[in-house]
């Protein structure tokens, strides 16, 4: 079903009414806990939303609560409730159909932005909506599947000395965002590969294959472009927004972020403007070697239109036709068209017409 036919269910409901929309993409959902300050950290899985109630409460404490998997409604908004998360936000956590964005409702600031993950067996690009909220001492994150690139951010926290854990909540926003980003230069390094790999084939050998497998990745780059333009307006969003969530020294590493965005966006550019350069000359490779094919065609053709007639002549058999009752006469008609032949083979290579 596709996104219209997906958000159709939602017709005609109340502002804020939570309904998922989207596909299911995991059995169950799965939450977890990492809670940390400088002394200590700890990372476990909970069996229920209840369990969340247990940080709430410690101010000396920061923690980070990510959910696996949007189809229980029921579980995402008992989160939304503990935390006193507005519905209209906890409606757009559901639908995942959501550009990436970002929103200030004063208690805490809401961001959405597209994780795109690599399938390497089918060479094909999934894209995982992830919402982030910012609270004072917390964040609250969404994902549609089990399954990101925040471990190397997971793995930072092992280490006493990380600034993660000598940092607040937005250190560990702008953390998760920079994975993400950084994730992106990873696919664009893949695919590079990939079109440089498609070039030397199309310069060698242009075939249909190579046509099929050109327009799949202009279809990815288009894709990859949805995600990325808007993720420039989210990052500038966080920089300016007027709230005491965002630290003045996370303002300058979110500038790094949005760097990092341009330079993504720009290289997304370039990729399409390669691919789109590739289709035209794989239809001119086309064009040429068809004009090859012509050229020696017609040379053959032209070689034997003299050759066609003479033996069309002689083939009519009347009675008084010349050097008809002749011995050497078939030998040389022969040698002459032979000889006509060989002489115009020479004349169009002269040319350089073959």
């Amino acid at each position: 079903m596709g996104t219209f036919g997906r958000r159709g269910s939602k017709s005609g409901l109340a502002p804020g009414t939570l309904v998922h929309v989207g596909e299911k993409k995991v059995e169950k959902v799965i939450i977890r806990v990492l809670a940390y300050n400088n002394e200590k950290i700890i990372e476990k899985e909970l069996d229920s939303v209840e369990e969340c109630l247990e940080f709430k409460g410690q101010s000396d404490i920061n923690f980070w609560i990510n959910v696996d998997g949007l189809d229980r409604v029921d579980v995402i908004e008992k989160l939304g409730n503990y935390f006193n998360i507005h519905p209209l936000t906890l409606e757009d956590v559901l639908n995942t159909g959501q550009r990436p964005k970002t929103e200030d409702y004063d208690s805490y600031i809401y961001t959405v932005l597209k994780m795109i993950l690599l399938d390497a067996e089918k060479e094909e690009i999934i894209i995982d909506q992830v919402s982030i909220i910012i609270g004072p001492n917390y964040i609250l994150s969404f994902q549609e599947r089990q399954g990101d690139v925040f471990d190397p951010v997971r793995e930072r926290f092992e280490n006493p000395a990380s600034r993660l854990r000598k940092s607040g909540v937005d250190y560990l926003a702008y953390s998760l965002i920079d994975a993400v980003v950084d994730n992106y230069f990873l696919i664009l390094e893949h695919f590079g590969d990939e079109i440089e790999y498609l070039e030397e084939g199309l310069v060698i050998q242009p075939r249909p294959e190579i046509l099929k497998t050109i327009q799949k990745y202009k279809r990815d780059m288009i894709t990859l472009r949805k995600s990325v333009w808007p993720l420039r307006e989210l990052i500038s969003g966080l920089q300016r927004v007027e709230s005491n969530l965002i630290k003045e020294n996370t303002r300058f590493y979110l500038r790094d972020v949005y760097d990092h965005t341009i330079q993504v966006i720009d290289s997304v550019e370039d990729f399409r403007d390669i691919l789109s350069s590739m289709v035209d000359i794989y239809l001119s490779s086309i064009s040429y070697r068809m004009n090859d094919v012509m050229k020696v065609l017609t040379v053959i053709a032209t070689i034997f239109i003299p050759l066609t007639f003479i033996a069309g002549v002689y083939g009519m058999n009347f009675e008084y036709m010349p050097e008809l009752k002749w011995r050497w006469g078939y030998p040389a008609v022969i040698f002459g068209m032979t000889l006509l032949a060989v002489t115009m083979f020479i004349y169009f290579k002269k040319m350089k017409w073959v």
